[in-house]
């Protein structure tokens, strides 16, 4: 049996994607707060908050979507090199 060649990584990635959620659900709720502060039924501000918040993390979260991306980026090069390094194996080679 070999040994995998890639070392524990941190988890980094789970915390940056639970961050990233965690702020884009705050977002909604304080947009929705907000609206419903301003006299908006409540149905209507969930659904005005789902659609402004979009945008709102793309520019207030843009940083930590970043992180996200570069994580998931490395862990996809990661399983590619595994997979091609098991096929070669299978292959033979």
């Amino acid at each position: 049996m070999v040994a995998p060649r890639n070392p524990p990584r941190p988890p980094a990635l789970a915390r940056d994607v639970a961050l990233y959620s965690a702020a884009r659900l705050a977002l909604v709720a304080v947009t929705v707060l907000l609206l419903l502060l301003a006299g908006v039924p409540l149905l209507v501000s969930v659904l005005l908050a789902v659609v402004v918040a979009l945008p709102l993390s793309m520019v207030l979260l843009g940083s930590l979507r970043d992180r996200v991306n570069t994580g998931l980026g490395a862990v996809g090069a990661r399983r590619r090199a595994e997979r091609d390094r098991l096929r070669r194996q299978l292959r033979g080679e």
